[in-house]
């Protein structure tokens, strides 16, 4: 890949963006080989780990593409179906973000299951200076991480959400050095590692189900976990360890 470094481990996949002479913009190449990730990580789940570059996640989309794309490709919502694609990937994602999250870049780390900031991190979507909305999903995704009139003076008002404003807001579940980020985000995975894989996947899926499938979904999320194995040895192992 030529936009992306990817370090397959056992246990996860780490994605790091990699286009620093860009800023890390996210271009049509960008696009498509984070949808072979997808694809990847579709066919063998594990937790993703997304991070950027030093001092920057994404700064936006590519503006040449932009400016060159018309109806028919809106349309297509390229952005945003790749961005829906990360959102339901069968295992959790982390975004690791230093430095700037802007437009598109702000919308792939709200597209994530959690963010993990660095004291410099900025978030925000100022799209409609530039004649467009944030059509990639924050203008809907963005209210629900943070509620409505933080989106608004964000995506109306062009403000820009910095690391202690997102971690109050808790747009992000913490705030570090740099040096520390993806650390903190490691260790993060390490304890969603801790759980069973089968019940952590089905939890997703069941968190992510809309309002009117509850609660069958959640029935048969357990139905599923209540004949896993894996229940059984780890609740004997529990019982184990209380009667020791």
């Amino acid at each position: 890949m030529r936009t992306l470094l990817v370090d397959e481990r056992g246990d996860r996949v780490v994605v790091r963006l990699h286009r620093p002479d860009a800023r890390n913009a996210i271009d049509a190449e960008m696009v498509g080989e984070l949808h072979q990730v997808c694809g990847l990580l579709e066919g063998d789940p594990r937790p993703l780990l997304l991070t950027g570059g030093d001092g920057v996640f994404a700064a936006g989309a590519d503006i040449g593409e932009l400016l060159l794309r018309g109806r028919d490709e809106a349309l297509q919502g390229i952005n945003s179906t790749l961005f829906e694609r990360i959102r339901r990937l069968p295992m959790p994602t982390v975004a690791a973000v230093d430095g700037y999250a802007l437009g598109g870049g702000a919308e792939l780390a709200y597209a994530c299951d959690l963010r993990v900031a660095s004291t410099r991190a900025v978030f925000g979507n100022p799209e409609p200076n530039l004649g467009i909305i944030a059509g990639a999903g924050a203008c809907w995704r963005l209210k629900e991480l943070v509620g409505e009139p933080l989106a608004k003076l964000v995506l109306l008002a062009g403000h820009r959400i910095d690391a202690a404003e997102a971690k109050d807001c808790r747009l992000v579940s913490e705030v570090c050095e740099p040096a520390e980020l993806e650390a903190r985000a490691h260790a993060l995975i390490d304890r969603m590692a801790k759980a069973s894989a089968a019940a952590l996947r089905l939890t997703k899926l069941v968190l992510d189900a809309p309002p009117q499938a509850h609660p069958a979904v959640d029935h048969l999320a357990q139905a599923v976990l209540f004949e896993d194995p894996e229940k059984h040895a780890r609740m004997q192992k529990f019982l184990d360890k209380g009667a020791s």
